[in-house]
């Protein structure tokens, strides 16, 4: 039997899924590897471990699951989190680790590049928010602040372009993941002149660009005969994890908008047309071409609330964090909506959309001597979950969302999808529990359609079928737009003080 192997290189893990050539789940697995937070506002990932990880994973997956039942690999499709950064010598060697999506310490160099001329006609040009997640704000950070390393770069490339070259030899970014990088211009799909001048570096210290169709190369011979696939084996560069999830979700057209709940998060939207915010609250990335993903991201989903989990659940050992979690959320279940007054802003990591503020904080505001731990909680899940209604008011000013689709880790929860359900005031569908991500169904689409099974990716979208749905409680929305008032308030009144308490942390 043929069959299509997709490949998630995400903030925190690998995760390995094959499909039969009709869509349906053959088998997955799933392995980790850890964020280094060496002083506050960095975050870094070593390449060689994500690499070793992935290839011991799919190995193993391969040899377990797929070569034993004659399984006929066709292809391999990756998408990969955005927002990466890792400096290579002419070698191809990592200079030190990368820095990932949520790394702020380039929040100077972005604040100023904000303020400038230059940043709005970047915003413009490149889809990409002025912030410090941006790869070119965070090569701008490695020229002022570590030249050294900054002048032994060869090249700067994303996890999955180091990924992809250490598989095949070839240097490549896919439009998506280029997208969002703040350098390629959506509207000509080139690397833009001018940032790639205010980066102080040349184009050919980045990797060529290329649609998520193409075809990174074959299989280096030593990697052919030690996970026994043969030379015909097309490896398809795909797309970045919330494009993949947006087209996994089957949200293409109007009305319809996805919710990613992972480690981030995300509310993205599907159109034709690049979605200009005045304010650059929006992001714009490019799916295929013509096809643009549109929406905000939050930084602190599954990160904040597993924070919490870490702080106030109660496990001894690592692997019983998940029953910790599952055991909160059912504790949170027994809570009134709006936690008795307790509002938790969940900036643990700073903030992207709306706020585009890398200073946020996280605060627990409002308690008093009747909360227990189990207000604690369900504040925590109410407040992650009012960040991303936040984003989508936004998005409501330029689309209409009559429905959700949920994808992710805290999308199989039920409490937090009614929760969701309430506070948007609007149906949210899920996939059942039993079938791959939304990550891996979209790469599955990337891949069959690049095969011929679809059309399009418009057509490969309509083959997604939603099974569950939550619908909204509209006297459980009523307190919540009430309790939503003040998160709301509270969020943008302390920007001077996130801002005081941020600079005082390097004092630390």
């Amino acid at each position: 039997m043929e069959c299509i192997i997709t490949i998630e290189i995400g903030t925190g893990a690998i995760r390995i899924v094959a499909f039969d050539m009709e869509g349906n789940m053959l088998g997955s697995t799933k392995g980790s590897y850890p964020t280094f937070h060496a002083k506050p506002d960095y975050s870094e990932q070593d390449p060689e471990q994500i690499f070793i990880t992935m290839l011991y994973l799919l190995k193993i997956f391969l040899n377990e699951k797929i070569h034993p039942k004659k399984h006929d690999v066709q292809c391999i499709c990756f998408s990969s989190a955005m927002h990466s950064v890792l400096p290579i010598d002419k070698n191809g060697v990592p200079i030190g680790n990368a820095m990932v999506w949520s790394d702020n310490r380039a929040k100077k160099e972005a604040d100023e590049l904000k303020e400038s001329p230059l940043g709005k006609e970047l915003y413009y040009r490149t889809g990409t928010p002025i912030h410090a997640m941006s790869p070119l704000n965070k090569i701008v950070w490695l020229r002022n602040n570590d030249p050294g390393r900054f002048s032994a770069a060869d090249k700067f490339l994303s996890i999955k372009t180091y990924i992809l070259e250490q598989l095949t030899g070839e240097y490549v970014i896919d439009h998506s993941v280029a997208s969002a990088t703040g350098m390629m211009n959506i509207h000509t799909l080139t690397w833009d002149d001018d940032a790639v001048k205010y980066a102080g570096i040349s184009k050919d210290k980045l990797a060529d660009l290329a649609t998520v169709f193409h075809i990174a190369g074959k299989l280096k011979p030593e990697y052919q005969a030690s996970l026994r696939l043969h030379d015909r084996v097309k490896l398809i560069i795909g797309s970045s994890d919330g494009c993949m999830a947006t087209l996994g979700a089957g949200v293409w057209g109007d009305g319809k908008a996805t919710v990613t709940l992972e480690e981030s998060g995300a509310i993205r939207v599907v159109g034709k047309e690049i979605l200009q915010d005045e304010k650059q609250r929006l992001f714009n990335y490019l799916l295929a071409e013509g096809n643009y993903v549109s929406g905000g991201p939050t930084n602190n989903v599954g990160s904040a609330f597993e924070w919490y989990a870490k702080q106030f659940g109660d496990f001894n050992k690592v692997y019983e964090l998940d029953d910790c979690i599952r055991n909160l959320i059912n504790d949170a279940a027994k809570v009134p909506v709006g936690s008795c007054g307790l509002i938790f802003l969940p900036y643990l990591q700073g903030e992207r959309a709306p706020m585009w503020n890398a200073n946020a904080r996280g605060v627990y505001f409002g308690l008093n001597i009747k909360h227990e731990l189990q207000h604690l909680v369900r504040a925590t899940i109410e407040g992650i979950l009012y960040a991303f209604y936040s984003i989508s008011k936004v998005l409501e000013e330029h689309r209409i969302i009559a429905c959700l689709s949920a994808n992710g880790t805290y999308a199989s929860f039920p409490v937090w999808m009614q929760m969701m359900a309430d506070i948007f005031d609007k149906p949210v569908n899920i996939k059942k529990n039993s079938g791959p991500d939304s990550v891996a169904c979209g790469s599955y689409l990337v891949g069959a359609t690049e095969m011929g099974l679809y059309k399009d990716l418009e057509h490969a979208a309509q083959k997604v079928k939603l099974q569950e749905s939550y619908h909204p409680q509209e006297q459980n929305h009523k307190i919540y737009m009430k309790h939503y008032a003040v998160f709301e308030s509270l969020s943008l009144k302390l920007h001077n003080e996130f801002k005081a308490i941020a600079d005082l942390q390097h004092d630390y």
